[in-house]
């Protein structure tokens, strides 16, 4: 890998909520940037007025601050590239457009929607390719003044070679190549002085020293289109590397119909951002020993683009289950317990915190568990009669919680020992069922058939909650 100084960015639109698909490629632009001595740019890409959510960009500045994501310029931070959102960027724009047009690699388009939409309802129908007919590409310069004059709405298009072909060295894919005849007069700026992404994309990042581009797979056919803009303005272009897409698990793309794709949401539901970091980085990339467990900080020194599949990975949430769960276990007790304190309810016993966790942490898959986990130490529970009695009659049962009573209610210690030393003289002595006594006495005291060790769980629950649950079982 060249140790040029990479200048890498990711440009998310705010367009709802912040994508997992952003984090990922933010990792693999972060670790391009950090191995080189390079930066690492954060701008938005707001021109798409109708998908604009105005407090999604805040949204995507918490997602990286959550997850640990730093970046060098834009956003909240500026640089010297400012503005870096491009709804901010507007006259930039139409003085690249301006110039295009200029030097005879663009021109103005006056055709409505509603000849558009018949052109390409026709070309279907013919079974050709849907594509412009390039029908105002070459109206005089009298005719375009004319309807200018006139204010006719217009938008400014790409002036594609007719034929040829144009190629480029993929970080990822190695050399593709494109027919320009399938390639379209791609409109550059929009009536309302918008620009479309291909024109804002390139410009920003000529202006912005980007070095490399690491974008998504969909983004191939576009390369041309880009490839030629920067020809026609005479700048050099970046390295491109277009990553595979991220899959549900039926290989569909990662949509949050079929899956969560929130930063935001996965925080919320108590997954470690250290984890969520790990397991994203395995998305499409492979460490070179093969680790599965690993920290951002060492994947931020051994990533290399070489590394990374062409085929689209899979988002296992079980994998991610997996891997939360082992973050939770690797945490010192004082840290777990911080982590834990915005997922405890209200009414659970702080007090007795020490005693509860280390019963549960194995248990633990997100911090959110912590309730379900938790509850019967502290809420009173309810106890299912069928399956209290799916191994024994009312009688037997009935029978054993007596005798089990008044063998609790002589332990002069309450300890674990004395818990278990008791009741399984009492289990031996009257030859009940191994497990079927012991899970009656669990869903008796936990109202739970899974819970974590009974003689540990009946020790913090403590004496006398656990005998009134025996006493109130019939």
């Amino acid at each position: 890998m060249s140790q040029t100084p990479a200048r890498t960015r990711i440009a998310p639109s705010p367009t709802g909520i912040a994508h997992v698909g952003t984090a990922w490629m933010s990792m693999f632009d972060l670790a391009l940037a950090r191995q080189t001595g390079g930066q690492f740019i954060v701008r938005i890409e707001d021109t798409d007025r109708m998908r604009f959510v105005p407090e999604a960009e805040a949204k995507i500045y918490e997602a990286f601050q959550w997850l640990g994501i730093e970046y060098d310029e834009g956003g909240e931070k500026g640089g010297p590239y400012a503005p870096y959102k491009q709804s901010e960027r507007l006259p930039i724009y139409q003085k690249y457009a301006e110039e295009l047009i200029a030097n005879g690699h663009a021109y103005y388009c006056f055709c409505t929607s509603e000849r558009l939409k018949e052109m390409r309802d026709a070309q279907q129908k013919a079974g050709q390719l849907p594509k412009y007919d390039r029908r105002c590409r070459n109206l005089s310069a009298e005719e375009v003044t004319a309807e200018r004059a006139k204010g006719t709405p217009s938008v400014v298009r790409l002036k594609v070679p007719d034929s040829g072909k144009i190629s480029w060295e993929d970080a990822i894919r190695g050399n593709v190549e494109f027919d320009l005849s399938v390639v379209e007069d791609q409109i550059l700026l929009k009536s309302d002085g918008f620009p479309t992404y291909h024109l804002a994309v390139v410009v920003d990042d000529h202006l912005m020293k980007i070095t490399h581009v690491l974008r998504g797979e969909e983004w191939i056919s576009s390369t041309p289109k880009h490839l030629l803009l920067y020809q026609a303005f005479g700048w050099s272009a970046p390295i491109f590397a277009h990553m595979p897409l991220i899959r549900n698990a039926d290989k569909s793309k990662l949509s949050k119909r079929k899956n969560d794709v929130s930063i935001l949401s996965y925080r919320d539901k108590g997954y470690l951002p250290e984890a969520l970091l790990n397991f994203i980085t395995l998305l499409g990339w492979s460490h070179p020993q093969e680790k599965e467990i690993f920290s951002f900080a060492e994947f931020l020194e051994v990533m290399s683009l070489d590394r990374i599949q062409k085929t689209g990975p899979v988002f296992d949430i079980k994998k991610l289950d997996w891997m939360n769960g082992m973050y939770i276990r690797q945490l010192p007790a004082a840290e777990l317990k911080k982590r834990l304190e915005p997922f405890l309810p209200s009414d659970f016993p702080r007090e007795r915190f020490d005693e509860i966790l280390p019963l549960i942490v194995e248990r633990l898959v997100t911090l959110k568990d912590v309730e379900e986990l938790t509850s019967f130490f502290y809420r009173p529970v309810t106890v299912d009669k069928k399956e209290l009695l799916k191994k024994s009659s009312a009688e037997e049962v009935s029978t054993q919680l007596q005798l089990t009573q008044e063998a609790l209610t002589n332990i002069k210690d309450w300890t674990v020992a004395n818990l278990e030393h008791t009741l399984r003289e009492l289990q031996e002595k009257h030859d009940y069922h191994k497990s079927q006594y012991f899970m009656m006495l669990r869903l008796s005291v936990t109202g739970r058939t899974a819970t974590p060790p009974l003689f540990e769980t009946m020790a913090v629950i403590g004496r006398d909650v656990v005998l009134q649950r025996l006493a109130e079982v019939f």
